[in-house]
């Protein structure tokens, strides 16, 4: 996240709150894939505080590639899989899940990629501007495709979904895209992990509105 450290671990708090109150309002394996993404932004957010520390604080200099690690293995790992996944178990339209089990395919190839590139290959990362940035030389990821390719599980499945505020999610989640994109090219990852964090509250939304459909339906029953 840009700033601070301190910024870092306020946001990790806020996120942590959501999520808590996500797994509790959540009644369904589905529902829970879905509710523990805040809480996995919370760790991230702290994640990157502590990276923040290690360039401050020479204490903590013995963190700072766990802590690049970490991080990387979220965004470049964890998000490409389980933002489509988690779309998927709450989908109920068929033609929708077909999409969305191609589009978690290409996450799951994604994702194995950039894994064994992120035990591979050196990583650093600098604070400029106030904000991190990420130094890494994978094969292939300068070519243009290599963009679209994470672009589609991470941004693009949240448009497929038949629910409207997932939709929504998907439309913040693409403005932040853009936004991180076009002025912050250079922190793309660390801006853009923090634009999207945002969408923990409309997740709680949809929790809490999935909560009430099971709980509609239990009683029709």
């Amino acid at each position: 996240m840009c700033f601070s450290a301190e910024a870092s671990f306020a946001a990790g708090t806020i996120l942590l709150g959501i999520g808590t109150i996500s797994m509790y309002k959540a009644v369904a394996t589905p529902q829970k894939v879905l509710a523990c993404i805040p809480l996995l932004f919370s760790f991230q957010q702290f994640d990157e505080g502590i990276l923040w520390l290690t360039f401050s604080n020479s204490a903590y200099m013995q963190w700072q590639q766990i802590a690049i690690h970490v991080f990387l293995l979220f965004a470049q790992v964890v998000w490409p899989i389980l933002v489509p996944f988690s779309i998927l178990l709450i989908e109920k339209d068929a033609v929708r899940k077909k999409i969305l089990r191609m589009i978690l395919a290409i996450g799951v190839m994604l994702s194995v990629y950039l894994l064994y590139c992120l035990f591979t290959f050196n990583l650093t990362a600098v604070v400029s501007g106030h904000h991190i940035r990420y130094d890494f030389l994978y094969p292939y990821t300068n070519r243009w495709y290599s963009g679209l390719l994470y672009f589609i599980p991470t941004v693009v499945s949240p448009l497929v979904s038949g629910n409207k505020k997932m939709r929504m999610i998907g439309l913040i989640v693409f403005l932040a895209f853009g936004i991180s994109k076009f002025f912050f090219g250079e922190y793309l990852i660390s801006i853009w992990c923090y634009f999207a964090a945002t969408i923990s509250v409309i997740v709680l939304i949809v929790i809490m509105d999935l909560e009430k459909e099971e709980i509609k339906t239990f009683h029709l029953r």
